[in-house]
């Protein structure tokens, strides 16, 4: 094996772009030791333009500061090759300045010699001029604003966190895109954090661009006259020139670079580039032009002043807005397109008959555009995101959302139906974000007060600019279509029962079929039929038990079926089954079940009221008082101490005590004692006694 197929061998595998970091280091490092030749010094300067003529670009191009997260580094990288140009400058300068102002090669003669007439005291002037626009002006700007945007974005950390962790509780995101989110909170506190750091690059940068420049005149003039006695004036114009030169071909890349990191650290991220900001947000507006083209007309009717140049300028922007004002009425006026043929009016059929929507969703006009599919509206992609969820949760696909334009409703309102029937109303602000106030808020916020409309928590409409001093102060902000895809996924779980059908149904028998066939041919209908099935469903969805096990609960009405065909009593029975996951959905990580419990009295009465009316029980209407008065204090208690208020309760109470309680107190869960498990340790937290 040969050196070359050698070579070959072990940069096979090597990825060509791994090369480029280490190579440029090491040429910059090799720069700063290495005497190089006047052509080679030339090519580097064209490159190192080069370099920041693309950094500027970039920067440009960008719609988000994290699409150029790479920046801060970039940043280091092209300050170090500027020093290590002005340390390989500064020695040919020194070496060769004597023999004319082309000895340091023809890049810095065209910067020193061309640029400003071959007058150092011009160059001087330039040269400190640019010197502090980028030092003061620029790198100082963009250094403050890098290290605000660092403390901001570190502040409002917690508040996003909280906002995605609310988003995924509501099923608007799964655990891979909210893990995405969160990482992209961290980069972008990173990113302003490195980019308050670089800057300090930028201004070392500067500060030792002077420095160099007095090196070199000085440093020039000792080695001119003393080593190759040279006169003072021929020593000073040659070496001035050469070290304003060499100043010039770094500053200028400088000053690029320092713009490009004000443009990446200043704009707010969109989806449009800089170009397209600018040209969306300040030439858009004709009353704008049309406006500075009169006071740019004035101006040049003044005596004394340019009139062409001031008239020519005000003809270009008063054109410019006529066109565009021009262009936006054409691109508003409807097209009418009429039609002098008469249509035929058919006779009524069965087609006009509209079927009523299972689940509808009806919007105002003026948020047609957060469901416009065409618009790529994100209340469709939430929308999807909450079926999803609902069915990962409770174990059955939900119907199809149904989403129309409502003219009758206000323009921001909207209204979630269920059969037909409104379920739940609201109002959304399409351009501002909704500051919800979860308790424990540090600060008020300017908006418009309001509540949140799925959970009745008071909240604020607030401006875009105010989102991140709203999470800094503990608020839960959400977008418009947030909020409209939280309000439906509350009302779908709360109608949970409503929304399972007969041919949801018979979707989950048909899948649970695939791998019990024996179970669900000897369930139904052989034992009970599908309405029975249903109707056990739909009775463990209303007290909020999901229904993904469907094996247990197909085995045990299959084992009861054949004597019990009551739906409440075969609930009772499928509840014992799913003892342990309705515990566990209760307490999901508690090793102590700390429950409210009945006095041995009021449950005395209870089982006699049972026992004297089984078909249909009820309670003394004194007694029904006291109790609801007692629940409802009791489960106050309970959520006060940030416990779930669970009743504990002998089987034959636990459907009674659920009837009554259900509608005053959904909160409030109502266990049997044959639905916990053996295993698990009760604590009775409160006793609910009968008082007179």
């Amino acid at each position: 094996m040969n050196a070359i197929t050698r070579l070959n061998y072990l940069f096979n595998g090597v990825n060509a772009r791994s090369l480029m970091g280490p190579l440029l280091i090491l040429m910059i490092l090799g720069m700063m030791v290495l005497p190089l030749p006047a052509f080679v010094l030339d090519v580097m300067f064209t490159f190192n333009i080069a370099l920041s003529i693309m950094v500027l670009l970039v920067s440009i191009h960008t719609h988000k500061p994290l699409e150029f997260a790479v920046f801060p580094t970039v940043l280091l990288l092209t300050t170090l090759l500027r020093l290590s140009l002005n340390v390989a400058s500064t020695r040919i300068v020194l070496m060769e300045g004597h023999t004319g102002p082309d000895a340091a090669g023809k890049v810095i003669e065209a910067f020193g010699h061309y640029l400003v007439g071959g007058n150092y005291a011009v160059g001087i002037i330039v040269f400190i001029i640019l010197v502090v626009i980028n030092f003061i002006v620029i790198t100082k700007g963009a250094g403050r604003i890098a290290e605000v945007a660092a403390r901001f974005t570190l502040d409002a950390m917690p508040g996003k966190q909280m906002a995605i962790d609310a988003d995924l509780n509501a099923g608007l995101l799964g655990e891979e895109e909210a893990g995405k989110r969160r990482a992209t909170i961290a980069q972008e506190a990173e990113f302003y954090g490195s980019m308050d750091g670089a800057s300090k690059f930028v201004r070392g940068d500067a500060i030792a661009g002077i420095l160099i420049l007095f090196i070199n005149v000085i440093g020039g003039l000792i080695v001119g006259v003393l080593q190759h006695d040279l006169d003072i004036s021929t020593a000073a114009s040659n070496y001035t020139l050469l070290a304003i030169g060499d100043g010039l071909v770094a500053q200028i890349p400088a000053l690029i670079i320092s713009t490009a990191a004000g443009l990446v650290v200043s704009r707010v991220g969109t989806d449009e580039d800089i170009s397209g900001q600018l040209a969306s947000q300040l030439f858009s507006r004709p009353q704008v032009l049309i406006l500075t083209a009169a006071i740019v007309g004035l101006m040049g009717l003044i005596p004394g002043m340019p009139h062409v140049a001031f008239l020519l300028l005000a003809a270009v922007l008063g054109g410019g807005a006529y066109l565009m004002a021009r262009r936006k009425k054409q691109a508003a006026t409807p097209v009418i397109a009429a039609s002098s043929a008469q249509t035929e009016v058919l006779d009524a059929s069965w087609d006009d008959v509209t079927p009523v929507d299972i689940l509808g969703l009806e919007v105002g006009y003026r948020l047609i555009a957060l469901v416009d599919k065409a618009q790529d509206g994100e209340l469709l992609r939430r929308i999807k995101g909450v079926r999803k969820k609902f069915a990962q949760e409770l174990g059955y696909l939900p119907p199809s959302v149904h989403i129309r334009d409502n003219l009758e409703l206000r323009p921001n309102g909207y209204r979630i139906t269920l059969k037909g029937v409104a379920v739940g109303v609201g109002e959304v602000n399409v351009t501002q974000y909704l500051a919800i106030n979860p308790g424990g808020v540090s600060g008020s916020l300017p908006g418009l007060a309001t509540s949140d409309p799925a959970f009745g928590l008071p909240a604020i409409w607030i401006e875009a600019s105010h989102r991140e001093q709203a999470q800094i102060l503990g608020y839960t902000v959400v977008d418009p279509g947030t909020v409209v895809a939280t309000h439906l996924n509350h009302v779908m779980h709360t109608h949970a029962s409503e929304l399972l059908g007969r041919m949801e149904v018979q979707h989950l028998l048909d899948r649970l079929a695939k791998d019990s066939p024996k179970l669900v041919e000897d369930l139904t209908p052989k034992l009970l039929p599908l309405s029975t099935v249903q109707k056990v469903l739909q009775n463990l969805l209303e007290e909020s038990v999901h229904i993904r096990d469907m094996r247990t609960i197909a085995d045990a009405m299959a084992e009861h079926g054949g004597r019990v065909q009551d739906s409440h009593e075969l609930t009772a029975l499928v509840r014992i089954a799913l003892g342990r996951a309705i515990v566990q959905q209760i307490w999901p990580q508690a090793d102590e079940l700390q429950v409210m419990a009945l006095d041995a009295g009021l449950e005395r009465l209870l089982t006699q009221a049972l026992l004297a009316s089984p078909n249909s029980p009820g309670i003394e209407p004194g007694l029904a008082d006291t109790l609801l008065r007692e629940a409802t204090g009791a489960s106050q208690r309970q959520e006060q101490v940030g416990l779930v208020p669970v009743l504990l309760v002998p089987a034959p109470l636990r459907i009674l005590l659920a009837r009554f309680l259900r509608r005053a107190l959904p909160q409030l869960k109502i266990l049997s004692h044959a639905e916990v498990p053996d295993s698990s340790n009760i604590k009775v937290t409160s006793i609910l006694g009968a008082r007179a």
